[in-house]
């Protein structure tokens, strides 16, 4: 879409008073496209009600034991599933950075992707700073025992 073919009425969606100052606020280069998306609200995270979900059957128990198993099998510096999970259990709100030199990652990032595995599964929950074993996480390590 060309720059100049933007509405007032399609800036003003986009958070501009008018076309004029949104094309003000655009690089100076005509030949860098400039694309019109629409966003809208898609639902709560279904992460949310995973994460509460704190009465495990043994099969469900199972089920994400072996989801851990298949996840530390895939990473080429071995098991890390319960370590981290034992380490967020023991240091809820500390920050990642601390988290990851406890665990003995070579850096945060990589401990963030790892962490954000286990949220999928809906076993931890971010926070201000930090991270908490959500109240699934919580009954799954309670009946998996020691890492």
């Amino acid at each position: 879409m060309e720059a100049s073919a933007v509405s007032d009425a399609e800036a003003r969606r986009a958070g501009y008073p008018s076309g004029a100052a949104l094309r003000a606020d655009l690089p100076a280069r005509d030949e860098l496209p400039l694309f019109r998306i629409e966003v809208g609200y898609a639902g709560s995270d279904p992460r949310e009600a995973l994460r509460v979900q704190d009465q495990l059957s043994s099969d469900e128990v199972a089920t994400i034991a072996a989801r851990l198993d298949r996840l530390d099998q895939a990473a080429s510096r071995g098991g890390w599933t319960r370590d981290v999970l034992a380490i967020i259990a023991e240091h809820p709100a500390r920050r990642a950075a601390e988290l990851a030199e406890l665990a003995g990652y070579p850096g945060t990032e990589v401990f963030k992707r790892d962490v954000r595995k286990l949220k999928e599964l809906g076993l931890t929950e971010s926070l201000g700073t930090g991270y908490q074993l959500s109240p699934r996480g919580r009954a799954l390590v309670k009946r998996l025992g020691p890492a």
